[in-house]
């Protein structure tokens, strides 16, 4: 009787914990060291850990808030993860060395490098194809389109060496995406994968990295990694202005009133907020090392930054910078999203 009464409660407890979690507010945080966490966003108790594979790196989440994509660098797949029952429900193979991940509407954009040799900053595509031992192959880096209703790669499109940032122009049509080793943003349809065109960054800094819209669609914000430059496009994606930075930017992103901008400072341990219009900084909110990624949660009232190298996640008053948590998170931390979707370096709210 004891362990009956025991069992019925251990599972009236696990019912109300899932109910509390479906309803509320979550982050994801996904860690190299190959599983995802969820957070409880109101207190960051953790609810739960997915195991997906070394390499765990960029993520999505659909629309419904029911799917979660997650580039898995050590299998080169794009997983699609059931949120509600915390199953992995699909394995697509996208290619060698995923990494960055965008969703837009039903489709999900994967940048991924088949060759994972880096040149030296400024050097030009040729020299970037210099075979080496490791290279299977020093081909430009693409972007896979998988289809999130059906669970297949439907297009692939090619970019530049060593890809990292994606975004999309407000209207849907562009994919911008920034290529670190050639030194420059493209832009292509969406529709066909053909490339419009090609801004080179090298005359204002190197390695460009973070890239993100405005939420009126009229200018767009790359990090330059190297140069400590943040670059503003204008939508026509020429450039219009470059700011100077802290150390090493990173990860960017406007809030959602486009009237600010947030750049993750990898090595000042910082992120760096900006006016949106005369690029002043207003404040600067400590975190940890290496937080290449971060999210500002649904009502933009908490920063909440994915710090690799000091292995915790630190969330801050988004206003004043206060340090309201500093939590262990051994494994390496890559990058965090929110559902409701907010806006972050990895996602934008819809």
């Amino acid at each position: 009787m004891k362990t009956a009464l025991k069992f019925l409660l251990l599972t009236a407890a696990l019912l109300v914990h899932s109910a509390y979690a479906a309803n509320k507010p979550v982050a994801f945080v996904s860690f190299s060291k190959g599983f995802i966490s969820i957070f409880q966003l109101d207190d960051m108790n953790k609810i739960a850990d997915i195991e997906v594979g070394d390499g765990a790196r960029g993520m999505g989440v659909s629309d419904d808030g029911k799917t979660l994509a997650v580039a898995v660098k050590s299998a080169g797949e794009l997983l699609l993860i059931d949120i509600e029952s915390r199953k992995i429900t699909k394995r697509i193979a996208v290619g060698k060395n995923p990494e960055f991940v965008r969703v837009l509407n039903d489709k999900a954009f994967v940048a991924y490098e088949p060759s994972n040799q880096m040149a030296a900053p400024g050097a030009d595509a040729a020299h970037q194809k210099k075979k080496t031992k490791d290279d299977d192959d020093a081909t430009p880096a693409r972007v896979s389109v998988v289809d999130l209703k059906t669970g297949k790669k439907i297009a692939d499109i090619e970019a530049g060496m060593e890809t990292e940032g994606i975004e999309f122009s407000a209207d849907g049509q562009w994919l911008l995406v920034t290529n670190e080793s050639d030194e420059n943003v493209s832009i292509h349809d969406i529709a066909t994968g053909k490339l419009i065109k090609k801004v080179d960054t090298k005359k204002h800094g190197l390695r460009p990295r973070g890239i993100k819209r405005a939420p009126d669609g009229n200018t767009f914000a790359v990090t330059l990694e190297l140069s400590d430059k943040l670059l503003i496009l204008n939508k026509s994606f020429e450039v219009q202005d470059v700011i100077s930075t802290g150390n090493v930017p990173y990860g960017v992103t406007f809030n959602a009133a486009g009237t600010e901008i947030y750049v993750a400072l990898a090595k000042a341990k910082a992120v760096q907020v900006f006016d949106a219009k005369s690029y002043a900084v207003k404040r600067m909110i400590n975190v940890g090392e290496r937080c290449w990624h971060f999210t500002l949660s649904p009502d933009e009232s908490k920063l909440i930054a994915a710090c690799g190298r000091s292995n915790n996640l630190v969330v801050a008053d988004t206003q004043s910078g206060k340090i309201l948590q500093d939590i262990p998170s051994p494994g390496t931390p890559w990058g965090i999203i929110t559902y409701p979707r907010s806006t972050g370096s990895l996602d934008f709210k819809k």
